[in-house]
């Protein structure tokens, strides 16, 4: 049996960083249905304060997905990862990371763009002849690129 894989990342600005991610992945954040929401409030299961205007569209405030462009339209997506508000900060070092792999790119320029973009480099190593650089998000959360 193959099972699908959602991540859910702890944040307290989930459609920033769904943005952020989607772009830094070359994912595409996940659609959300405007007139499903609005039924929802109109029918009593939510309220418009659960709700925001985020690039100009209707959408939950608590969340925001993205997955591969070519799962968009799934409706039981491979690979998913979820941003979700908490109320508080990140305060220590995550237990779970991911490693982006750069498919042959210079690590240098993609840290060089990725600081451009909001992340925070936080440091070098290495194992053997093979070496990355770990880096931050911009609300902390640790990856690393190689």
């Amino acid at each position: 049996m193959t099972l699908n894989i959602q991540i859910a990342v702890d944040c307290r600005n989930p459609h920033e960083l769904a943005d952020w991610w989607a772009e830094t992945l070359e994912w595409a954040v996940e659609p959300q249905d405007e007139s499903f929401i609005r039924s929802m409030i109109a029918q009593g299961f939510a309220t418009e304060a659960e709700t925001t205007i985020h690039n100009g569209h209707l959408v939950w405030g608590a969340g925001a997905a993205i997955r591969p462009p070519e799962e968009l339209d799934a409706t039981s997506p491979e690979r998913r990862i979820l941003f979700q508000t908490v109320p508080e900060e990140k305060t220590i070092k995550n237990r779970v990371h991911w490693d982006v792999r750069l498919a042959g790119a210079d690590k240098d320029r993609a840290r060089a763009a990725l600081e451009a973009r909001g992340a925070t480099f936080l440091w070098t190593a290495s194992q053997g002849p093979h070496s990355w650089h770990t880096m931050a998000d911009p609300e902390g959360n640790e990856f690393c690129i190689s």
